[in-house]
């Protein structure tokens, strides 16, 4: 039975189920000088004090430099964290897959990724990412492997592969103005036992973005509720399915007033009626329609 904040990744043949809490934290455009090095390491230790556990970054986020920032951020604390990183497509080969997951193990200062995505689809064959990712696995390097950016049929040519199944998930954007995902790829996903991970899910980007936080339904719903526009928007991407929760939300906070509102917010149930709002006022989509990448 999940707890009321927590998202369980299912049992794979050589890793037991985990429970992961429904908003971890992003590292998007950490490492770029946008804030003092020193606040993002900062936010990312704190973040893991208030239960924020898992942390995703990339090889592309600032040429590496964000996983340099999360290195540091977790040095001798590499047990608290559930690591994930992300590979260009262009580096996911049966041989420069390895070369990229021990690239960024070194920038991360660490053995191994609990966790690590093709971050979107490429041209390079997926059985040949699938057995590199195995490979990887099968030398300790990485515990779990999954994908981001996979609409639906891209995720059906996944799983149809010999292995594909052991996918443990997909991260995709993800937000109350961006619901794309909501027609067919998250049912998809939760039929095949799948948790998502949202990426953006404060409406930084795809559809809708614009001035979402701004939203009078979404600010109505803030004020009788008592939290911020931001925590309203967490607590609708992480909300309950059939009551259990089943998407991860990795919004990106550089401040620990920012790290402490999105952990808030695991806490925040919104009732019946402001989720009937906020689907009237923002509606899924009811046709298939292209998937929002960033």
């Amino acid at each position: 039975m999940l707890s009321s904040t927590g998202v369980t990744l299912p049992a794979t043949a050589h890793e037991p189920a985990i429970e992961l809490p429904a908003i971890g934290q992003g590292t998007w455009y950490m490492g770029e000088g946008l804030a003092p090095r020193s606040d993002e390491i900062r936010a990312l230790q704190h973040g893991l004090a208030m239960g924020l556990t898992l942390i995703d970054t990339a090889e592309m986020y600032a040429d590496g430099g964000a996983e340099e920032v999360v290195g540091e951020a977790l040095a001798g604390r590499r047990d608290e964290a559930f690591l994930v990183s992300k590979v260009y497509p262009w580096n996911a080969g049966r041989d420069s897959a390895i070369a990229a997951c021990e690239a960024s193990l070194k920038r991360l200062r660490t053995d191994h990724l609990d966790l690590y995505l093709l971050h979107w689809p490429g041209s390079i064959p997926l059985d040949e990412t699938l057995e590199a990712f195995e490979r990887l696995r099968e030398a300790g390097k990485i515990r779990r492997f999954g994908v981001s950016n996979f609409d639906i049929d891209e995720m059906r040519a996944l799983h149809a592969l010999p292995g594909g199944e052991a996918c443990a998930v997909n991260q995709v954007l993800y937000h109350l103005g961006s619901r794309g995902i909501e027609h067919s790829l998250l049912p998809w996903q939760r039929e095949h036992g799948m948790p998502t991970m949202a990426y953006c899910p404060l409406a930084q980007a795809g559809g809708l973005r614009e001035d979402l936080l701004g939203h009078p339904e979404v600010l109505g719903i803030a004020a009788r509720h008592g939290i911020t526009p931001a925590q309203v928007l967490l607590a609708w991407a992480i909300r309950p399915h059939d009551g259990r929760r089943d998407v991860i939300a990795i919004p990106k906070a550089a401040r620990v007033d920012h790290v402490e509102q999105n952990a808030a917010a695991l806490h925040v149930r919104l009732d019946d009626d402001a989720l009937a709002r906020l689907d009237a006022a923002l509606p899924a989509p009811d046709r298939k329609v292209p998937l929002d990448i960033v």
